[in-house]
């Protein structure tokens, strides 16, 4: 799918051209571009408003109107004006999107593109439009053998604006993020005897090819030589070996500090020996999204050759039950020197990232971030909509806070007190892996925060935001887009 930005008229355009409609009922109001077309068609528009669903995001399909180029002209609800914004655009580009994919169009433009949406600048609506095309037509069937017959793509969107400098740079970031997003959601949505910790590792390197990007892949013995009791122990049942990549993206200045990225990369959780219950336990292949989210993150800012300086790490095994598999109550050393006593074996990605963590420090980064779908207990809190955010520094935490903002990938800010550290206090190590049920998501974090002391850091709970469940079950690819607006905008591309 090809993305531009050119100034046209809608009565000009060739497909389908997509008007946006404000308001329901007898107070329907047209967009400019609406009016236009309207007017070229004879009120075509105006006499068929009665027949457009109030719901924002619902569209309806007009052919052949004379005066026009365009065969079909799609109008697409876009709610109260008095209302309209942030969601209310994505909604209405994703129903536009979803009505464009059904219909088999191959050109299209978006004639909603330039609705303003609030104080946000158009270079927004460009990122958003994007994003919110692609996620639509995106598709996961390569494993199955009798694949629907695919509706013609749709080839070229045209995004009706006056081409400039700022808009071409949104473009152009908004393509590469859609990139990043799509390899998140491909690798999430991977059954687990194919996305293995060796299968993360190879796409590291593939990427690694493409982009030029610098990679170490350390082996188990590597670990056993650094002293990554954490991350071993949870492997140790597993016949997959474990993998600690590091991918590194240099776009900015040598002397610039890089940002490491953090992602927790377990490819399958059982619980170990603190075993799930069976009910929805597929779903714990999608306990690799924050190794997924970094991948896509990188590849992103290396295909938009990003001005920044970034750096993923990402412990990747499996948590698997077995005769060699850490017990609750065994007691392990991390790489930091710490102890602890892990008390739930099911508590594991904590465990591997608390070494990846001390890991990290070695790089001199400039702020570390890590990704994890970490806690059931987050999902309950804060649902499917918000990712969790915890933070040691409240300027990074409102960095974060304002690039989820921009990207719509929205997080909340979580308490990291140290009263929370007393329900890791542990009678024979230096603490515990867990804190019991009260404030789980917050104990969490806390224990990730007793190896992050000296580092500007800050962690997110994606256990919510990483994947749906039910009838449309599959990775979301969240939280790349927050992940590049994070890394752009701290450079200074705001």
């Amino acid at each position: 799918m090809e993305f531009s930005i050119k100034a046209l008229a809608p009565e000009s355009a060739r497909g389908c051209v997509v008007l946006g409609v404000f308001g329901a009922g007898a107070a329907r109001e047209l967009t400019a571009p609406a009016r236009r077309v309207d007017q070229k068609t004879k009120g075509a528009l105006t006499k068929a408003l009665h027949d457009l669903p109030a719901k924002t995001g619902a569209t309806l399909l007009l052919r052949e109107l004379p005066g026009i180029v365009a065969e079909r002209v799609l109008l697409v609800g876009l709610g109260e004006r008095a209302e309209f914004g942030e969601a209310a655009f994505r909604d209405a580009v994703r129903g536009a999107a979803a009505a464009l994919k059904e219909l088999g169009a191959r050109e299209a433009a978006l004639h909603v593109a330039d609705v303003r949406v609030g104080r946000r600048h158009v270079s927004w609506n460009v990122r958003h439009a994007v994003l919110g095309m692609r996620e639509a037509f995106y598709r996961f069937d390569q494993l199955k053998t009798q694949k629907k017959a695919p509706a013609p793509a749709l080839e070229s969107v045209v995004l009706p604006l006056s081409p400039g400098a700022p808009l071409q740079a949104a473009l152009k970031e908004a393509s590469a993020t859609a990139d990043g997003v799509d390899l998140a959601r491909t690798l999430g949505n991977l059954p687990p005897n194919v996305c293995t910790p060796a299968y993360l590792a190879a796409e590291a390197q593939r990427l690694a090819r493409q982009f030029k990007l610098g990679l170490e892949v350390l082996e188990r013995r590597d670990m056993e030589k650094l002293g990554m009791g954490a991350l071993l122990a949870v492997t140790r049942a597993s016949h997959q070996p474990p993998k600690l990549i590091v991918l590194r993206y240099q776009g900015g200045a040598k002397s610039r500090k890089p940002i490491v990225l953090v992602g927790k990369g377990i490819t399958f959780d059982t619980g170990g020996i603190s075993l799930k219950p069976a009910g929805e336990m597929d779903e714990m292949k999608f306990d690799m999204s924050g190794a997924g989210s970094v991948l896509g993150a990188l590849r992103a800012l290396a295909g938009m050759r990003a001005p920044v300086n970034a750096i993923g790490i990402i412990p990747t095994c499996e948590n698997m039950p077995g005769g060699a598999a850490t017990r609750p109550g065994d007691i392990v050393t991390t790489l930091s020197g710490q102890t602890v006593e892990i008390l739930n074996t099911d508590a594991e990605g904590r465990l591997i990232l608390c070494d990846a963590l001390t890991y990290a420090a070695r790089h001199d980064p400039e702020a570390v971030v890590d990704i994890a779908t970490l806690t059931g207990a987050c999902v309950i809190a804060l649902g499917h909509v918000a990712s969790g955010l915890w933070a040691n520094e409240q300027r990074l935490a409102d960095e974060l806070r304002a690039a989820a903002d921009d990207a719509w990938d929205r997080v909340w800010q979580m308490p990291l007190w140290e009263d929370y550290q007393e329900q890791l206090r542990s009678n024979f190590a230096d603490f515990a892996n867990i804190g019991g049920r009260p404030g789980g998501s917050i104990t969490a974090a806390s224990f990730l925060a007793r190896f992050t002391r000296k580092l500007r850091w800050a962690h997110l709970d994606i256990a919510g935001t990483a994947w749906k469940s039910g009838r449309e079950k599959g990775s979301t690819g969240r939280p790349v887009p927050l992940l590049v607006r994070f890394a752009l905008r701290h450079a200074g591309r705001k």
